[in-house]
């Protein structure tokens, strides 16, 4: 099968330090994947891992420095504004925050049909507005309404349906249930799921929520350092992390049971810096299995079993850190 979306060896760098001595520092630092028709595809990591600037990179919000990005057979990186915005009627995002990606000036009226404005689409935006909010739940005593008085669900639910305001075949979502309650939350996430398999959207979902992966992703990647770790089927991933950072993370998902806790990977808090990215694989100074060969030989991104993996010291099911201080 085609893939819709194909990443590959993406870079972003950003210039950094004093004028005369600039250097760039790379927040995306060669990563690949593809996204298939149909398909919801999760980016998962800490804050600062570079989920957003990637996300931002293939939407072409944010200029690459090196590999390249394709939509439907398409070269699009190489695209200037106004060749790229024809695609934005078929390459749609939503932004982190809920309320705050919301025009405080527009009605949801307004906000809702302002992509048939601004991409010049002739339609009944009255009958637009209607459709559009019934698709996300909402009925038409909303349309009037500003942001200010919409709830954080509300205005989420407003932010998906511009998303999807043009049919359009991606939609970026980062962040999509942020600072919503966790009842809320999984009505966004449900909503997804429904607006994907009615509409036929492929998504990627940008999140550091592992409950939200889990409920949406058919794949998934784990991103430390702006480098891709761990990727393969969700459920696989799940059940059975072979990355020591997909470990941690996925040990500290909540849950109710108590017994969980006791079965937390700690991994010190520190995140080392862009600018003194350590040597040897990037993961060692905060990974309880590290070995000598960790410190000094970065790992490849290569096949392993049924995912990709950039660990020298791949985790068995079910491992658990050996008992002896992280190395620094």
């Amino acid at each position: 099968m085609t893939p819709l979306l194909d990443v590959r060896d993406l870079q972003v760098a950003f210039r950094t330090g004093p004028m005369l001595a600039r250097r760039d520092v790379l927040g995306v630092a060669g990563v690949s994947f593809r996204l298939h028709p149909g398909e919801t595809f999760a980016l998962v990591g800490e804050s600062g891992s570079g989920k957003t600037t990637l996300a931002r990179a293939i939407n072409g919000l944010q200029p690459i420095s090196a590999g390249s990005v394709h939509f439907d057979g398409q070269r699009i990186d190489r695209l200037g504004r106004a060749a790229m915005k024809p695609l934005r009627k078929v390459m749609s995002m939503m932004f982190q925050d809920p309320v705050g990606s919301l025009s405080p000036r527009m009605t949801v009226r307004d906000l809702v049909t302002e992509p048939f404005r601004i991409h010049g689409v002739r339609a009944e935006l009255a009958a637009e507005t209607t459709r559009l909010l019934a698709l996300v739940g909402l009925n038409d005593s909303f349309a009037d309404r500003f942001a200010h008085q919409l709830s954080g669900g509300q205005a989420r639910r407003v932010g998906v349906a511009r998303a999807i305001a043009l049919n359009p075949r991606l939609v970026i979502a980062d962040e999509p249930t942020a600072g919503l309650d966790v009842s809320v939350q999984g009505e966004v996430l449900n909503l997804l799921n429904d607006l994907r398999e009615r509409l036929g959207l492929s998504m990627v979902i940008i999140t550091h929520n592992l409950h939200v992966v889990h409920h949406v992703a058919d794949r998934m990647a784990v991103m430390y350092l702006g480098r891709f770790v761990e990727t393969g089927q969700t459920d696989a991933v799940f059940r059975a992390p072979a990355h020591p950072y997909t470990a941690a993370l996925l040990s500290a998902n909540p849950e109710p049971d108590p017994d969980k806790a006791r079965e937390r990977i700690a991994l010190p808090a520190e995140v080392p810096s862009l600018l003194a990215r350590p040597a040897g694989c990037e993961f060692h100074t905060r990974c309880p299995w590290a070995q000598a060969r960790c410190r000094t030989e970065a790992p490849e991104m290569r096949p392993h079993g049924d995912r990709h993996l950039a660990c020298h010291f791949p985790l068995a099911p079910g491992a658990r850190p050996p008992e002896r201080d992280i190395p620094t």
